[in-house]
């Protein structure tokens, strides 16, 4: 088999509450069984003695039904890192394309997100013009919001 992306992982402080704000925002649709991992296997594969690790996947949308996931998980003892820098080495943020950036701003932060950065729209040579905000989600990881407008 060829390679193929699977899915990026998020480790959340209450995985239920952050997968229920994914599902709501971005339509993400959950994917297969809920996860309670332990034992000799996790403690192998994470290289922590006695860790648990329990969550989900979410089907990210516009990909069918073989596309990729986010993988929502906590610990049962989460270290510490937040806030969050964008500027951080390491996974800085997960994009989405939406219709409607203004729309979806105000449902974030309905929803416990806030802004991070400002609304900007910027022209790409040879790719177009592009609408940007940076979000953070009820849990501080960043997501930007993206439109691309016809030319």
């Amino acid at each position: 088999m060829a390679t193929r992306y699977a899915h990026v992982n998020i480790i959340a402080k209450d995985w239920q509450t952050l997968c229920d704000f994914y599902e709501t925002v971005f339509d993400c649709k959950p994917w297969s069984s809920e996860r309670d991992h332990h034992g000799p296997h996790i403690d192998a594969l994470t290289g922590m003695p006695g860790a648990r690790v329990q969550g989900r996947h979410l089907r990210v949308p516009g990909h069918g039904e073989n596309g990729p996931t986010i993988e929502i998980f906590t610990f049962v003892e989460n270290g510490k890192n937040f806030p969050k820098p964008l500027n951080r080495p390491g996974l800085a943020h997960l994009a989405f394309e939406v219709d409607d950036v203004d729309a979806k701003r105000a449902q974030i932060k309905q929803l416990g997100g806030d802004d991070y950065g400002e609304l900007v729209t910027i022209d790409i040579p040879q790719a177009g013009r592009l609408t940007l905000l940076y979000m953070t989600d009820p849990e501080g990881n960043i997501v930007e919001l993206q439109k691309w407008h016809d030319a």
